[in-house]
């Protein structure tokens, strides 16, 4: 028996191993397919930049035209790569360009010409790459002369104005109010794009769009507000719905921090094809991996369709899954961000002590991860005195085990969008709780046998049973019968779908191979 939960080690092992079995046959599928984002994010590598007159972007008028001549199951790096040697054209833009007008045709070459192309495919993908690994550099020079904050877990406050040059003063606010995290949340409905908008943004809803040009703008701007205040403040975004290895990418190359990444949030909660989705998940992984960027996973999201109390088991399962998969991909149990939140109904008895196992659990099955712990949201009810009690309450069990991550609750939630009066409050209540009981976790024991205990085993004894039957079956079932969020989502539908293609026997994606290669 390990730990303050006093987990039962060979259950704990039992349960990862049956995360492997229920997640395997998804990454097989993962390697044995491409979809046009992840060959997007390839030529994105190489160098492809802006958009046409008309907003849409070269790689895409790009992808399209290789889709129309030869299909997506070769990728595209060959037949790319193949016409500009033919064309006599160096600039791979350039070619999209001559694509987009309809003066180059697209084939599959063979023999001394597809040899020709790989290695140009591989040299220009490389650099791009190359330049993911200096930003990382770059960012491990920042946090050694900045420092990081002095305490844990690290304060993450959401910016989400949808303009971004209203978004940089308000996070440079949020910084100097003690934020060390600032999430840029992206406009409502940009996840079913199945674009990259160009350019800087000032029309997002319900938040910014999430493009190169705003990550870049935003990182400088936290840069300056690192060196005001002798911390490196660190930046996050989403690579999640359809454009998810892109969204990796261009946050690789401009050195965010953290992305939102969750393995099934966007099959569940935006319909988003299950295959597609979990192709995309897996290269944007390993795009985050070579970028030390840390994953935020979104298990939280389940507990707003389904009962906090009735499916935690399923948050466990779906972190355990999380971990899997991320560890094929290659990233370290640093990077993982696991999700989890504080949605238990406050009137439910017992309640504070419910969150406690349950956020306990997570801390001890995961004990190198810098958790993500998300406040209350559902059961925010407009009385903004009620809301910040039950965002003390939430702090307090996040300084009480121990979380890495914790997202400052708003007591307007579900109100209005909070003014920046809201945050400031917000803020006192996070700082006053770190400040007075910040090492907690350091003396809260639960009481053996006792209450949190028990709670936790049973939490852990469901998720290790709901992996047995998914295992039975497989994950894709899983998905489409409802067993995660209560949403039914088949692998034969949803949105991206066509979108997806299977590996051709002469499939070749440069950025894998470079990826996937031994440090």
């Amino acid at each position: 028996m390990t730990g303050k939960l006093g987990l039962d080690p060979a259950l704990v092992a039992r349960a990862r191993e049956l995360a492997r079995r229920a997640g395997q046959p998804v990454v097989d599928l993962a390697r044995s397919h491409t979809t046009v984002s992840v060959e997007r994010a390839v030529l994105r590598l190489a160098g492809v930049s802006g958009a046409d007159p008309d907003g849409i972007p070269w790689v895409n008028r790009l992808v399209d035209a290789v889709v129309a001549d030869v299909g997506l199951g070769h990728g595209v790096a060959l037949p790319v790569f193949d016409a500009l040697a033919r064309e006599g054209v160096e600039d791979v833009t350039l070619l999209a360009q001559k694509a987009a007008a309809g003066s180059v045709r697209f084939d599959v070459p063979v023999g001394k010409a597809a040899t020709a192309a790989r290695r140009a495919s591989r040299r220009a993908v490389a650099a791009g790459i190359r330049r993911i690994d200096r930003r990382r550099a770059e960012r491990d020079r920042l946090v050694k002369r900045f420092g990081d904050p002095k305490q844990r877990p690290w304060i993450y406050l959401i910016v989400a104005t949808g303009d971004i040059y209203e978004d940089i003063p308000q996070a440079q606010a949020a910084a100097r109010a003690g934020a060390d995290v600032i999430a840029v949340i992206r406009s409502t409905g940009q996840s079913l794009l199945d674009y990259v908008p160009e350019g800087a943004t000032r029309e997002g809803f319900a938040g910014t769009y999430a493009t190169q040009e705003n990550f870049r703008l935003m990182r400088a701007a936290l840069d300056e507000s690192s060196k005001e205040l002798g911390r490196y403040v660190r930046l996050t975004n989403y690579a999640s719905g359809l454009c998810m290895p892109e969204m990796a990418t261009l946050a690789g190359l401009e050195r965010l921090d953290m992305m939102l990444n969750d393995s099934m949030y966007g099959i569940l909660f935006r319909d988003i094809n299950p295959i597609r989705t979990f192709v995309d998940q897996r290269f944007s992984r390993q795009v985050h991996a070579r970028a030390g960027i840390v994953i935020n996973t979104g298990e939280d999201n389940y507990l707003t369709t389904a009962d906090a109390v009735d499916e935690a088991h399923t948050v466990t399962v779906s972190q355990l899954l999380n971990e899997f998969f991320a560890h094929e991909a290659g990233l370290a149990d640093g990077l993982l961000g696991l999700g989890h939140a504080f949605e238990i109904n406050p009137d439910v008895p017992e309640s504070l002590r419910l969150e406690l196992a349950h956020a306990l659990l997570a801390r001890e099955l995961f004990p190198d991860a810098p958790l993500k712990w998300m406040p209350p949201t559902k059961h925010m009810t407009g009385d903004v005195f009620r809301g910040n009690l039950l965002d003390g309450f939430f702090n307090l069990v996040g300084a009480m085990t121990g979380q890495g991550i914790l997202l400052v609750g708003m007591m307007t939630e579900a109100v209005v969008t909070p003014w920046l009066s809201d945050r400031d409050i917000a803020l006192q209540n996070v700082r006053y709780v770190l400040g007075a009981a910040g090492g907690l976790h350091e003396d809260f024991v639960p009481a053996p046998g006792g209450f949190i205990q028990q709670r936790a085993h049973r939490v852990l004894g469901e998720a290790v049973e709901l992996l047995e039957r998914i295992g039975e079956q497989s994950l894709l079932t899983a998905i489409a019968e409802g067993t995660f969020g209560i949403m039914k989502r088949p692998a034969d539908r949803g949105k991206g779908l066509d979108g997806v293609a299977r590996h051709e026997d002469d499939y070749h994606n440069p950025a894998t191979e470079i990826l996937e290669q031994p440090a």
